[in-house]
């Protein structure tokens, strides 16, 4: 009997021990999406990018103290010299300052139209994924006919009769007609989550529909809506360069990559370096996005794992 009891007392202990490390195994999917981020150095290298280039968004005067608007026509295309390594622009502009500068219009339309559009397609996609029926069908065609819209065709229609196109007109408009994308990720996203146990269960016991959007299924239903708006981040900068270049998108006194490569284009075979700088900006910045997309959707899609 003592040898049994000991025995007994022995097995108990063991399993005591075991559950600190079965509670330490069981990860939750943002717990192994983050294991996985911190192990792929494309995360590090995008994140380091973008950290760059929010920090000087947010204070262009660490990096250069000429003003974008300082001007001398005497100095027009001409190349590098001391204290202006990227020489100057047609009007005689420092390349330097405003490619430092321009980051700032890139980086808001981008982040701004991201969110905006998030917003707008969780709200939607995940109304018609989670009641479903004629909310389904409603809620699914005014998307179908918003996607039906290419942003550039409808930005250029649209912006060409605004006048003095802003950053907050640009924003909205590429916010309005890219909703649609991510409003159906979210929609199948929500679609899968519900008929989960976890929601079922939650239903039995009588959760309120609030209760059951916000805390069961929406946690659950994030991880593809993250990985394409990280993805589409980088896709709304080179559009909006793209809508500048062509004369709708923003328009001066503002500063932007896509004014500078408009006003460059003309130049490319007597003063390269007023393209290549602006423009080669650009292109890191939406590669640093992409890069980062491309590592979050590893991360948070376990069939990759």
């Amino acid at each position: 009997m003592p040898e049994m009891t000991k025995t007994a007392a022995d097995e108990a202990v063991a399993a005591a021990e075991a559950v600190p490390e079965q509670a330490e195994k069981a990860r939750s999917l943002w717990g192994d999406a983050w294991r996985d981020l911190r192990r792929n150095p494309i995360f590090y290298i995008s994140a380091v990018l973008i950290l760059f280039l929010v920090v000087i968004s947010i204070w262009p005067s660490i990096m250069t103290s000429t003003s974008p608007y300082a001007c001398d026509v005497a100095k027009s295309a001409q190349g590098a010299a001391p204290g202006h390594p990227f020489g100057f622009d047609k009007q005689g502009c420092d390349v330097y300052a405003r490619t430092v500068h321009g980051a700032r219009a890139s980086v808001t339309v981008g982040i701004c139209t991201t969110l905006l559009a998030a917003v707008i397609g969780c709200l939607m996609g995940g109304l018609a994924g989670f009641f479903g029926g004629w909310w389904d069908s409603l809620l699914s065609r005014i998307g179908d006919i918003f996607f039906g819209i290419p942003i550039l065709l409808g930005g250029i229609v649209f912006l060409s009769v605004v006048k003095g196109g802003s950053i907050f007109t640009v924003v909205l408009l590429m916010a309005v007609l890219g909703w649609p994308q991510i409003a159906r990720i979210a929609r199948g996203a929500v679609i899968t989550a519900k008929q989960q146990d976890y929601v079922q269960a939650a239903r039995a016991l009588g959760a309120s529909t609030p209760r059951m959007l916000l805390r069961h299924i929406a946690p659950n239903a994030l991880a593809p809506v993250i990985v394409v708006a990280t993805i589409a981040l980088g896709t709304y900068i080179s559009l909006e360069a793209t809508l500048s270049f062509l004369g709708v998108g923003l328009k001066p006194p503002t500063v932007s990559w896509g004014i500078d490569i408009s006003q460059a284009a003309t130049q490319i075979r007597n003063a390269p370096h007023t393209l290549l700088y602006p423009a080669g900006a650009l292109s890191l910045t939406v590669l640093a996005f992409i890069m980062l997309g491309d590592a979050v959707r590893d991360a948070l899609d376990p069939k990759l794992r």
